[in-house]
Parts: structure tokens; sequence; C-alpha cells
């Protein structure tokens, strides 16, 4: 089928000050879904224990969101339909919120992973629409810079939203963990209600379409990197302490350290990537992906050197932070007006990526 613009979308102009705030409150919606869909990392063990569940069944609560996501980033923009977008990301914020509360008081494992698969929900669609939208609230010139802020929600919610979750949990209990993202995705769903402009949608969005897509070169080119360099990411990232340890010789009180230094190079590769995407979108993907093949295999193979390891984590950090929005700009200009429909395509796979890892 071929893409066709609908009228009752046309390019807004510029405002500065309130579309960068616009901006902010979509990049706070990605940092909140991503903190919320990696928070029962750092409870898994006091979470396991009150709920009378192996840390191994715990898990579930970490890999069924993602697969859920997997499923419903392609299918909800067609699912959301005409609906005017602002009001769709604030309603899964509120899903989310609502999820995130229901998790902190469930009574039985059971009642915690069906509110792991509302959280699954809200993740997919959020990552669906957000992914797209900073095109449409900055001028065109601006749009690479928007998107990168976008994707530096989800950059952040590794080394802060995660760790910040973690402490709380710790400090308290773990359902106090849950109940600080339910607040926090109900303040996120207010600021969208009031800083997103009336977003109609640019066109109506089919499954077949969507489906479609895939057997486009550049669309299916840019899949499979996702693919490849996602799963190659987290199979590798989960053994990175033990390879540090006992392959480089790094000390144990070392590692943390290391590993906030990676994540804050993800942070800047995000930007980095970002700003290089938005000049050359084959050219950013070419490169953190050359860079991701290169970095992780020689990681194992330092010796005893606890520097070079260093070196090479940041340089980790700095590729891997700068694919999802690298691979974001490819899609949006490989299929530039199923901008939705490609994004949800990219996020589905993302997430299933992530889920066998």
């Amino acid at each position: 089928m071929t893409p066709h613009l609908t009228r009752g979308a046309p390019p807004r102009p510029p405002r500065t000050l309130h579309d960068r705030a616009a901006v902010l409150a979509v990049a706070a919606a990605t940092f909140t879904v991503v903190t919320s869909e990696m928070l029962p990392v750092g409870l898994l063990s006091p979470m396991s224990g009150d709920l009378g569940v192996s840390e191994g069944t715990a898990g579930l609560a970490i890999t069924l969101p993602g697969l859920v996501a997997a499923f419903a980033a392609p299918l909800l923009p067609a699912i959301a339909g005409r609906a005017d977008r602002r009001r769709v990301l604030t309603w899964l914020l509120l899903l989310l919120a609502l999820a995130n509360a229901v998790a902190a008081l469930a009574p039985r494992f059971g009642v915690l992973l069906a509110a792991r698969i509302a959280v699954g929900l809200a993740i997919g669609g959020v990552w669906a629409i957000a992914a797209g939208l900073a095109h449409r609230l900055v001028p065109p010139a601006a749009a690479g810079r928007a998107t990168a802020v976008v994707f530096g929600g989800i950059a952040l919610a590794s080394v802060l939203g995660i760790p910040v979750g973690a402490l709380i949990g710790h400090l308290t209990c773990w359902e106090w963990g849950f109940a600080a993202v339910a607040a926090l995705a109900l303040a996120v769903a207010g600021a969208l209600r009031l800083l997103l402009p009336p977003l109609p949608p640019e066109r109506a969005v089919h499954p077949r379409e969507t489906a479609a897509l895939t057997r486009m070169p550049a669309v299916r080119t840019g899949l499979v990197v996702v693919a490849l360099m996602v799963t190659g990411h987290f199979t590798a990232y989960t053994y990175v302490r033990p390879v540090l340890e006992g392959v480089d010789g790094v000390p144990a009180g070392a590692i943390g350290g290391l590993l906030l230094l990676y994540g804050l190079a993800g942070v800047a590769g995000n930007f980095l990537g970002g700003a290089a995407a938005a000049r050359s979108p084959r050219r950013a993907l070419l490169t953190v992906s050359a860079a991701l093949a290169a970095v992780v295999p020689l990681l194992g193979l330092t010796g005893s050197s606890a520097a070079l390891s260093m070196v090479l984590l940041v340089l980790w950090g700095l590729a891997y932070g700068g694919l999802s929005v690298s691979a974001q700009n490819w899609m949006l200009v490989a299929a530039p007006g199923a901008r939705e429909a490609v994004s949800g395509l990219c996020a589905g796979v993302f997430n299933a990526s992530i889920a066998p890892s």
C-alpha cells in the first residue's frame, strides 16, 4: 500500500520555549517507561522473597513486559486510529501509573505479573508514538536534536532511573520503588496533557501497511541491524561483570564506578549519535554498528589491563548510546510517509531483541 498523507496534521510554526518544553515532556515519558520496565532488576531479591517465588521466576517481571511491548509497539498506532496522540500518550502514562500502583500493592506474584503485562502495553505504545513525535514538535532544522532529547530519556533511565528505584527499594521496601514510579508516571501524564499541543495523527495506520514496510529494503536493513546489535549488546552485557573481574583483572570495588562511567558514556553517545544522524543517518548507523562489533569482543582480550578495559567500556557506552537514535533516524528517512508505523516496527524489534538476552 502506498503511504498517503491526510489532512489535519500540518507542520506547526516554531514556538521555541514551548516546543522545547513539549519535547522534554516526551523525553520524560520515555524515561519513565524504561525506568518502569527495568525497575525489578534492582528489586529482584526482596521481591521474590516477599512473594514466595524463586529469583528465576521473579525474573519474569522483567522479561514479560519486553515481550508484550514487542507485540504492542507495531500494533498500537493502528489500534489508536485517529485518536489525538497527545491524548493517547497521556492515557498510556496513566495506564503505567495504575500498573505500577497495582504492582506495589500486589498480594501475590500472579497479580504483579498481570500489572507487568499492562506495563508492557504502555511501553510498546509510548515507544511507537513518542519515537516519531519529535519531528512534529519543533521546526525541521531542530528535528534531529529533538529526537536525541526524546531518546535521551532512555539513556538517562539506565544511568539514573534504575539505580534510584533500587535505592528507594533498599532504603524502604520494594513496594515503594513501584509506588515512586507510579507517582512519576502520574506527574508525566499531567505534563504531557499540559505541554503537548493537539496532535491529530498524520495519517491513518493499517496493520497491513505496517507489515508491507518490512518489504522495503532500507526498512528491512534497519530492522536487521537493530536486531543483531541489540541482541549482541545485551548478550555480552549480561557477562560484563565476570569478564571485567575474571579476565581483565578489574578489582570488584571498581566495577560499580566503571558501569556508571559506561552509563554516562551512553548518555553522551545518544546526543552525539543524534547530531551525527541528523546529518547522515546512514553514516551514523554504520559507525555505531561497526564500533559495537569491534569494541565488545576486544573487552575480553585485554589481558589484565584495567585501564584498557575502562577505555573500551567507555567506547562501548558511546557506541550503544548512539544506536537507538541513529536507527530511529534511519527508519524515518527510509519511510518518511509512515513515521508511526515504522517507529512501531523498530520499537517492536528492539524489545523482541532484548527478551532472549
